[in-house]
């Protein structure tokens, strides 16, 4: 059963009871991430997150850290383009222990200026470690050029540049001005009793200011864009990635098994073509990236640079087709079976329900049943893919990112054309 309160200050309160459960997940969510950043504070957001587990007046980082251990549960936070969230996972007899913990590292961190230091030193670790892994930094760069001088674009941990010249009085105003109660949902999925949880956070979360809505700022124009990054590296990695649909279209569940079928899983055209019968990379795949008010449909493939023409003609080919010839049912139907068992599976666990509930609050204000997502799934048809595979797979808004040994002479932007 899932419960809602909304405390005086505006926070809100998500519970699932699910009383054959040994555990619950709880997590505090805050509805602003890096999209809602400044260009000189970029990577603030992310600073935040690591420094809430470096000491408050009451708890030093090692006690906190011991704290969690001592009952076996598990803490930890993770920060995205729309929103931060810090969680913690314990057996339901701990809950109010792990409650307890939580605001207080949510709420009295100090911020030490040595420990804002040594954790500025880890970040700039962390940028230097995607920077070296071609496969993850390749992503980074795409969100970059696709959404070209918007917030969408900016990193996540921001560059070497802003995280070096953040200082306190910055960290300290960003999260004074973007943690309020109106932003911020606390959802909890386990053996958890809601009118205990909402006695408990109503004593600790009481005083936070109530703030407003963080106002989006426009989207930018969709614009075809190449861009080809030489690196000595074995292999050319790339992404080709289009617009997508923002997080409550009608049509998202649509967008998600255009999705599967086209590069989503090992079944999926892309993988089976690509790696399978031709054996041209090891990894292939796609994925849909939403947000409140937009989206990005993503491929991506690592391969030699002598069949990098020959990998992206394939994906080239697939996109047309999907644009051209309508999905066969059964193939429709094993994409659909598929993302049901996905999701059925992953609400084993108190965890993923945990974070279900946030985001149907984040983005839809309510909570959508699992019967609600199934019929939705069961409604798409071969027609409504390939309506929206025409609507979607437009030549003027394809960005197409290349790393590697690349002749760029070779990948001109006339190229990326369905």
């Amino acid at each position: 059963m899932v419960s809602k309160t909304v405390l005086h200050n505006g926070l809100r309160v998500v519970t699932e009871h699910i009383p054959h459960a040994h555990s619950v997940s709880i997590g505090i969510w805050v509805a602003n991430g890096s999209r809602h950043e400044s260009l000189p504070l970029n990577g603030v957001a992310h600073f935040i997150e690591h420094l809430l587990f470096k000491g408050t007046a009451q708890r030093s980082a090692l006690d906190i850290a011991r704290e969690i251990d001592s009952v076996g549960g598990v803490m930890n936070a993770f920060t995205s383009r729309e929103y931060v969230c810090y969680y913690v996972k314990v057996l339901d007899r701990f809950l109010p222990k792990a409650v307890d913990l939580l605001a207080d590292i949510f709420l009295n961190s100090i911020f030490d200026p040595a420990e804002i230091e040594k954790e500025r030193k880890v970040i700039l670790q962390e940028i230097h470690m995607v920077e070296d892994n071609p496969d993850d930094c390749i992503h980074d760069l795409f969100v970059r050029n696709f959404w070209k001088d918007h917030p969408l674009g900016m990193s996540i941990l921001g560059s070497q540049e802003s995280v070096s010249s953040l200082d306190r009085d910055a960290i300290i105003a960003f999260k004074n001005e973007k943690y309020l109660a109106h932003e911020i949902v606390i959802a909890a999925a386990g053996n958890v009793v809601e009118e205990e949880l909402v006695g408990l956070l109503n004593k600790l979360f009481a005083q936070v200011p109530a703030g407003a809505d963080t106002p989006l700022c426009a989207l930018p124009a969709y614009e075809k864009r190449v861009e080809i990054i030489e690196r000595d590296i074995e292999q050319v990695h790339f992404c080709l990635g289009t617009r997508a649909l923002p997080q409550n279209h009608p049509q998202r569940h649509e967008g998600h098994l255009l999705n599967t079928v086209l590069g989503g899983s090992m079944s999926s055209r892309l993988f089976q073509e690509i790696r399978e019968k031709r054996g041209l990379a090891y990894s292939v795949y796609s994925y849909v990236s939403s947000y409140t008010d937009a989206g990005s449909m993503v491929i991506y493939a690592g391969t030699s640079p002598a069949h990098v023409e020959d990998v992206l003609d394939i994906v080239l080919a697939e996109l047309k087709r999907l644009k051209t010839e309508s999905v066969p049912v059964i193939e429709l139907n094993y994409a659909r079976e598929q993302i049901k068992g996905n999701l059925l599976l992953s609400l084993e666990s108190s965890d993923s329900r945990m974070t279900k509930l946030a985001k149907n609050e984040i983005y839809f204000g309510r909570n959508v049943t699992i019967e609600e997502i199934m019929a939705s799934l069961d409604a798409v048809t071969p027609e409504g893919l390939l309506q929206l595979s025409n609507e979607l797979f437009d030549d003027n808004c394809f960005t197409l990112e290349l790393m590697g040994r690349v002749d760029g002479s070779r990948l001109v932007p006339d190229r990326v054309t369905l």
